[in-house]
């Protein structure tokens, strides 16, 4: 869980090759008043995190390159304090290990539910 009590904003990663779907996210977590970097591949997620570690990350699990399953691994390993959401349009049974698991289309209301779940102080 990420302890935001002491930041004005939660720091979310979302990595999404799907261009509306990317938009769409990027603009739910913004909306909850989040700051957002928001990819579309795993590499680029890579570069934009080496520079500051998220508070949430959002994964889509069939990417261009690595996958979804050795991102959230790695994320996983690199920042075990950043809450890691799957998103994918596959069984959530072939998920990995993760906070939240969520099937597309996800909504807003999910990622309010996944901020007041796992992100103590927040507050839509």
């Amino acid at each position: 869980m990420v302890d935001i009590l002491n930041r004005a904003a939660v720091k979310v990663l979302i990595v999404e090759d799907g261009e509306d779907q990317r938009f769409l996210l990027q603009r739910y977590f913004e909306l909850a008043g989040c700051e957002v970097t928001a990819t579309e591949s795993a590499e680029a997620a890579m570069v934009a995190f080496a520079d500051e570690l998220p508070d949430v990350a959002m994964i889509d699990l069939i990417l261009p390159g690595m996958n979804g399953w050795e991102l959230s691994e790695l994320i996983r390993k690199r920042a075990p304090h950043c809450v890691v959401v799957i998103s994918s349009v596959l069984d959530v049974g072939s998920y990995p290990d993760s906070h939240a698991k969520l099937m597309k289309p996800v909504t807003r209301a999910h990622v309010q539910d996944v901020l007041e779940t796992f992100v103590p102080g927040w507050a839509a």
